[in-house]
């Protein structure tokens, strides 16, 4: 499961002592409420087909719900013991399982407006289909673990914000940047042609692996390897020529845009008269299938995003006002100040059988009064599974009492504001969420 935030430092290697149990469509993890089932959707990106199955799946062999995870996949609760074999026969029909061996290593996250704003240096989406073919062709590919993140970012650096082993940066002029680890360890990147980027990308993933293996540390991901051992733009460079892959290592260019922000909920509006898309968030991150199937029906397109939202391309220009109003009605939320834009959570009671309370009831209760600019994350236990990466937030842990109150910031908790009971959370909450009182001086720098 997800560690605390304080369980990882870019400086401090992590010794692994198990394989990876990452959960994925084949390898079933057991909860409370039952099974649970996490499918890897390369780029968010689904079509019609796939989708429907999907909501099928969910209504027949699961709790009727999909949940949007903070990597663009989906996940299917309540699973019975015995479904696996029917579930990966429809995952298999829905094209969802292209090289079984190799499902729970195809986490890729993508700009989820790539070619639909006029935004970004390229349309990068193309580019994920291609990795997801070549990762999938790869046989040594499959010894990564499911926790292995790849990043394709279009050049608005929104991506580049969720901490990636694995970098893609569009720049513009056909071409590409590459380099492992959050931010690069020197500053540096290999640059290849944009035609290349895929193929560069599963060579990248390789050269982890070698690494990890020259460590003996069993690590998962770039930032628990050992500084000595994270490969650099120059070693990663002529690993990529070794591959028959001309690169060059070049200073890392900055994106073409501030960086982390998600899709504001809303209309998306391309060039002047051509189509629209949707940007909408499931609140919490869980969607019933009613609610699935509306999004699925809009275009025949879907984008899952890593902010636990949905795109919806291809739409009319004049058809999308009304087509967010009916998501507006369906529950989800599709305006730029809904409460939701910045409220997480982690699956709690019942589901989970550590957390200490129904995290989800419990936010749901509040989130209309407690609003605030810093992000807020509920949790049921101190394994903070699905806290925010790369921002400073407001940490609710359930305590069994009521709940611990801490400023997070830069991966770390801070120390704890306060413990207040549920019924005092609506408060506390807001102030602490408005509040530069409450900032500690790693929150602080987190932001600089």
């Amino acid at each position: 499961m997800p560690q605390p935030p304080s369980a990882v430092s870019r400086d401090e290697p992590v010794i692994r002592d198990r394989g990876d149990a990452c959960p994925g469509a084949l390898r079933l993890h057991a909860a409370d409420d039952g099974f649970l089932a996490r499918i890897r959707i390369p780029g968010g990106i689904l079509g019609a087909d796939a989708a429907r199955l999907l909501a099928d799946a969910a209504d027949r062999l699961g709790d009727g719900h999909i949940d949007l995870t903070s990597r663009g996949n989906a996940q299917l609760r309540g699973l019975g013991a015995s479904c696996g074999g029917e579930l990966a026969a429809v995952l298999e029909r829905a094209g969802l399982l292209p090289a079984p061996g190799h499902e729970r290593v195809r986490n890729v996250v993508a700009s989820p407006l790539t070619g639909l704003d006029g935004r970004g240096r390229a349309d990068v989406a193309p580019w994920v289909a291609r990795l997801d073919r070549e990762l999938c062709a790869e046989p040594a590919a499959a010894a990564l673990s499911g926790r292995f993140l790849f990043a394709v970012d279009d050049g608005r650096g929104d991506v580049l914000s969720l901490s990636a082993d694995a970098n893609v940066l569009a720049c513009g002029g056909g071409q590409a940047l590459l380099w492992l680890g959050p931010g690069g360890p020197d500053s540096r990147a290999a640059r290849v042609a944009a035609d290349d980027a895929p193929r560069a990308a599963v060579a990248a993933a390789l050269c982890f692996l070698d690494a990890a293996r020259a460590a003996g540390t069993r690590a998962w991901r770039v930032a628990e390897l050992p500084p000595e051992h994270r490969p650099g733009a120059a070693g990663l460079a002529a690993r990529l020529a070794a591959a028959g892959i001309p690169a060059e290592v070049v200073p890392l260019d900055a994106p073409q845009g501030p960086g982390g922000p998600e899709p504001l909920p809303g209309v998306v509006r391309g060039t002047p008269g051509g189509p629209a898309a949707l940007s909408v968030l499931a609140p919490l991150g869980r969607l019933d299938t009613a609610q699935w199937r509306l999004l699925a029906r809009l275009s025949g397109r879907m984008r899952l995003t890593p902010w636990r939202g949905v795109v919806v391309p291809g739409l009319a220009a004049g058809a999308a006002d009304s087509a967010l109003a009916a998501l507006a009605r369906a529950g989800l939320a599709t305006a730029p100040d809904s409460p939701w834009r910045s409220v997480t959570a982690c699956t709690g009671r019942p589901g989970c059988a550590k957390a200490l309370a129904d995290v989800r009831a419990d936010a749901r209760a509040v989130a209309a009064r407690a609003t605030g600019p810093l992000p807020v994350h509920w949790s049921g236990c101190e394994r903070r599974c699905g806290h925010p990466r790369g921002t400073a937030w407001v940490d609710l842990v359930a305590t069994g009492d009521g709940y611990a109150v801490t400023l997070a910031a830069a991966g770390t908790a801070g120390p704890a504001h306060r413990t207040v009971k549920t019924s005092e959370l609506a408060a506390v909450l807001a102030d602490a969420r408005r509040t530069d009182a409450c900032r500690t001086p790693s929150h602080d720098a987190a932001k600089k």
